[in-house]
């Protein structure tokens, strides 16, 4: 967006009317497509990429009100999280994840934990699936019913009675956020992430850097590693499950 970008914001600050914001909020129209457009692709087919992008431009709406250009970085590493978030919330409010598929959720992590706690790492697919007395092929089908609910992994209540209010996605705190527990907290988080990463086969890690570095989509990504994108899912699915498990008993202690 460039040169067009810098005469909009500077349009905006001298005059905040309703005029100059609606031009950024066109402006930027794009980048909340683009980001309901990847969320949507790890949904459900009953989910419209249009309610994604109503909820996003509320995030967008946010941004645009409070984003302080003086913080020294550009508006898309701001509003992108909020553009994503506005969308979780729209999902949380929907609860269009059935309650067979929670349980199946429920039932996946827990297994995982417990295989990592006896092994060290992260299990492979078949001890998943001899742990769950389930073929291979049953246990893929396990893994694609619950793909889509990793997408709010980070966005769900840490506690386990359901009345907890703390999410880990409440711990993406604001860019200019400098209170000095979250910011250690953030960074024990962050270490963690590294530690299970660099813990992770070859084959794992390429998704997560290619997914969330990259950000290639899940076929991409299944051409470059000439796989599956169904095996892709399945790969990213219990990657994210195993790290909520772990970032949950970090913020337990």
């Amino acid at each position: 967006m460039g040169v067009q970008a810098d005469q909009l914001w500077n349009a905006f600050r001298q005059d905040p009317s309703p005029k100059a914001k609606e031009a950024l909020l066109v402006a930027y129209l794009p980048v909340v497509k683009q980001v309901a457009s990847r969320m949507k692709m790890s949904l459900p087919h009953s989910v419209h990429l249009d309610d994604l992008v109503g909820s996003g431009i509320m995030g967008l709406i946010n941004s645009v009100e409070n984003f302080n250009p003086e913080l020294g970085f550009k508006f898309e590493t701001y509003a992108i999280p909020r553009i994503r978030g506005a969308i979780l919330d729209g999902l949380r409010d929907f609860d269009w994840v059935p309650r067979s598929i929670r349980s199946k959720e429920k039932l996946l992590e827990s297994t995982i934990t417990a295989l990592e706690n006896e092994l060290g790492r992260i299990p492979t697919d078949e001890e998943i699936s001899g742990r769950l007395d389930l073929t291979l092929s049953e246990y893929h089908k396990l893994v694609d019913d619950v793909h889509a609910t990793t997408l709010l992994s980070f966005d769900r209540p840490l506690g386990n009675d359901g009345d907890s209010s703390s999410s880990l996605y409440d711990l993406v705190a604001d860019a200019g956020n400098d209170n000095p527990l979250d910011m250690m907290e953030r960074k024990e988080i962050r270490t963690l992430l590294v530690e299970l990463i660099n813990r992770l086969p070859e084959q794992d890690k390429l998704v997560i850097a290619l997914y969330y570095y990259e950000e290639l989509t899940l076929k991409e990504i299944g051409k470059v590693l000439d796989i599956s994108e169904s095996r892709v899912s399945q790969i990213h699915t219990k990657i994210i499950l195993s790290m909520k498990t772990h970032i949950k008993r970090l913020i337990s202690m």
